[in-house]
């Protein structure tokens, strides 16, 4: 039996072991105590990193211990930068200002506010995706913003109450990856750095940090799960050039995730090739000399611990001074890698520290953002019920319910509608915490429908206090708008609330046509009156930035066509997560040591549906339109010979032995528009793999097809996706057997089939 003192004792490198779970008794639950990874692979500038890094060791050379040290910590910052590392005027490097969000500049003026991360994910559209970035990285580039703290892609949503599941892309992991190497390409192709976070299983808020004796919650997870499920999309990227991972609050099979020398030696640098830096999470450092020799680079806000002890360890013995000199090269690598070295503004020039301080405006923003900004609202809104209740056809009167339908009061000298309680009892654009973002302005669902009735010649009424509102019956649609908020630091108490659905169903038993609108951070349910009658559509519209209001009024007139679809599963009843509902809390034995237990495997959201045989309200991949789609025609073509099981040997390049995205077999369909009008239709691909779960989402294509013409949708499945991680091989392996395929609307609704063997 091991001790609480034993278990205190293990704060550097557990590995992963293919131990199954079980159920902890009075023994201190571990998955397995596999050796350590040490040391840290140095970067040798691999993939394009070759310049960088060459020019980096010629800089790093010049640097004393000392400067090198600087580097590695940040500092007190005097502008409006979440994190400042120091300048070294000496070598002519002006140092870094690191600043939240992953969605848009955070805290400051003249920059906009873009759809979530949940919302990007919802519109599972790559080159918009992209574009997103991009735009968002102009922005943290003209105020001289060197690291942008995002993209999210940990959570993944494992707990389904999880309260930043927001920021991240999708429950799937393919999906995640996908769009997230298309926004850390976008943003980095404007000259600025990524920092993908939070590395890794950060699954819920509840404990995430040591509280007085309480340690923070523990992730254990085995080999196969962590590499098929969450480390899936930090590979991706990582594979679209990552500067920087971020590493997060919790521990990983009992050791802190930003001292764990496996995942940061072992799975991050050595087997994904990693070249940039690992920086902490705000206040997430807990070990000093150990913590730098397990793979960390850098620790932000700044350090205690750091400082004149790394010299003193190399002095001593305990550091090797190559690891000092690894952790600044990669640093200043990752500056040369976005060309930071040649014509960036000044770190944090348009960052002031304070808003109502007197400040020079530097304007952000720029007109070529603004196609991007609505699209990207549009695309993010999913409609999911839709009897006849829209589009809307000329109404004369239109009457508006709901808190979520209005504006919250802009706050001078902070963020527009700041605050949790301001945005969670109006218009849900953003979610709460480090996530949030800075609008321009913003345009609620109640004003622009205002300015669409003044356009129109409509009549608008509305009540957005009551939840029983007076109806006129004269009314042509009832729209209510509600929301589900969701912020950093707590997981949500439930994925509904009364108040919300008793608005609903009061405002329904007056209006046969009722068309509800749900802003919502993460899953909501919607049992309690999706089969009314009288509700005649229904939107999930997630968190689509500044430009909520013009996007809603855009899709209920059906100027656009919906095609967002949901990048999650909404069940029927709560109960139907099972256990994956709410975070585990701490209890017994193991309350000074809270323990979570990833005993589902790779079984979450949609494979445990489809693994339990339970009947979901709206799947994965949901989404309807207003016209229809179908398929026809499905090709499975094998590449050449009979691929070996294991990829042949390569030297690693970021993201992992290149042989792993060597295309195996090519599938492809035909999507036809036998609708009325024109629309953009989600295809998607799912494999059945020999010994795995029902389907895995390896594929989507957005197309736009005009009425009644089709368009063929091509995919490619490499040997990644084809493949799962074997533990005893510690290598992707293809599976021997019939791999089946399916194409379709959604992950149940695929009417292609076909198979081939491997």
């Amino acid at each position: 039996m091991r001790s609480f003192a034993g278990l205190t004792a293990l704060v550097a490198g557990l590995a992963f072991s293919s131990a199954t779970a079980q159920e902890i008794t009075s023994d201190v639950y571990f998955y397995g105590d596999s050796p350590p990874v040490y040391p840290t692979p140095q970067g040798d500038g691999a993939g394009d990193w070759a310049a960088a890094y060459k020019k980096a060791e010629k800089l790093v050379g010049q640097l004393t211990d000392e400067e090198k040290v600087s580097l590695t910590a940040g500092v007190q910052s005097k502008t409006g930068c979440s994190g400042f590392v120091p300048a070294i005027p000496r070598v002519n490097f002006p140092g870094l200002c690191v600043s939240d969000a992953g969605n848009g500049l955070r805290g400051t003026d003249f920059v906009s506010s873009y759809p979530s991360g949940i919302h990007a994910g919802a519109s599972w559209n790559r080159d918009l995706t992209y574009t997103r970035g991009l735009e968002m990285g102009k922005e943290f580039y003209k105020k001289g913003v060197n690291v942008l703290l995002g993209p999210v892609v940990g959570p993944a949503g494992r707990v389904v109450q999880g309260g930043r599941n927001w920021e991240g892309i999708s429950t799937d992991p393919y999906l995640s990856g996908a769009l997230v190497y298309e926004t850390v390409q976008g943003t980095q192709d404007a000259g600025v750095g990524v920092c993908t976070k939070h590395y890794i299983a950060n699954e819920q808020e509840t404990n995430r940090n040591p509280s007085g004796n309480v340690a923070s919650v523990s992730s254990n997870i085995d080999d196969q799960t962590i590499h098929e499920l969450y480390l899936w999309p930090f590979a991706e990227a990582v594979r679209a050039g990552s500067v920087s991972i971020m590493c997060s609050y919790n521990r990983l099979n009992n050791s802190y995730a930003c001292q764990n020398s496996k995942a940061l030696n072992g799975l991050l640098k050595s087997e994904l090739g990693f070249q940039g830096y690992v920086m902490t999470d705000w206040g997430a450092q807990h070990a000093g000399i150990a913590a730098a020799n397990a793979g960390l680079d850098m620790v932000m806000p700044n350090t205690q611990t750091w400082g004149s002890n790394l010299t003193t360890a190399i002095s001593n013995g305990t550091m090797e001074a190559s690891r000092l000199d690894d952790m600044a090269t990669r640093i200043i690598a990752s500056w040369y890698q976005v060309k930071q070295d040649s014509k960036f503004p000044a770190p944090g020039v348009g960052m002031p520290a304070s808003l109502t301080d007197p400040h020079e405006p530097v304007i952000g923003r720029a007109k070529s953002s603004r196609d991007v900004l609505l699209q990207g609202a549009i695309e993010g809104h999913v409609l999911v019920k839709n009897n006849n209740g829209l589009p809307l056809r000329s109404p004369q009167l239109l009457s508006v319910f709901g808190y979520d339908a209005k504006a919250a009061a802009a706050s001078s000298g902070s963020l527009f509608g700041s605050g949790n309680a301001a945005i969670q009892n109006s218009t849900l654009f953003v979610g709460g915490g480090s996530g949030s973002n800075s609008p321009s302005y913003m345009i609620s669902p109640l004003a622009a429908l205002q300015q669409e009735a003044y356009k129109d010649g409509t009549s608008i009424a509305y009540d957005v206090t009551s939840q029983n509102p007076q109806v006129n019956p004269a009314s042509d649609a009832c729209l209510v708008f509600i929301n589900a908020f969701a912020t950093e630091g707590s997981d949500r108490p439930g994925l509904s609330d009364t108040p919300s659905d008793t608005l609903v169903t009061n405002v329904a038993s007056k209006c046969k046509n009722t068309v509800v609108v749900i802003h919502n951070a993460g899953v909501r349910l919607v049992n309690a009156w999706i089969d009314n009658a009288n509700v005649t559509a229904v939107i999930y519209g997630h968190l689509p930035g500044q430009d909520s209001g013009a996007a809603i009024v855009e899709l209920l007139y059906g100027r656009s066509n919906p095609s967002g679809r949901l990048p999650y599963t909404v069940a029927k009843k709560a109960e139907d997560y099972g256990a994956l509902l709410k975070p585990d809390l701490p209890e017994g034995e193991f309350a000074l040591f809270p323990q979570s237990n990833f005993t589902e495997g790779v079984y979450i959201d949609y494979r445990a549906f489809d693994k339990e045989g339970i009947e979901p309200q709206f799947e994965f991949g949901f989404g309807l339109s207003y016209t229809t789609f179908d398929y026809s025609g499905l090709q499975i073509n094998k590449k050449g010979a009979a691929p070996p099981a294991t990829p042949p040997a390569a030297k690693v390049q970021p993201g992992g032995n290149p042989h792993l995205w060597d295309e195996i077999v090519s599938v492809s369909a035909t999507v036809k528009n036998s609708g009325e009008v024109e629309g953009d239709e989600v295809a998607q691909l799912y494999v059945g793999i020999p010994n795995g779960p029902i389907r895995q989402l390896r594929g989507f294509e957005k197309v736009k097809i005009g009425k009644g013409q089709a368009k063929k949708v091509a995919f490619s499945l490499t040997r990644k996706d084809l493949s799962t991680w074997s533990v005893e091989e510690q290598e992707w392996v293809l599976q021997r057997g019939d791999y089946q395929i399916f194409v379709g609307k959604s992950s149940r609704d695929l009417p292609l089939h076909g198979s081939f063997s491997l």
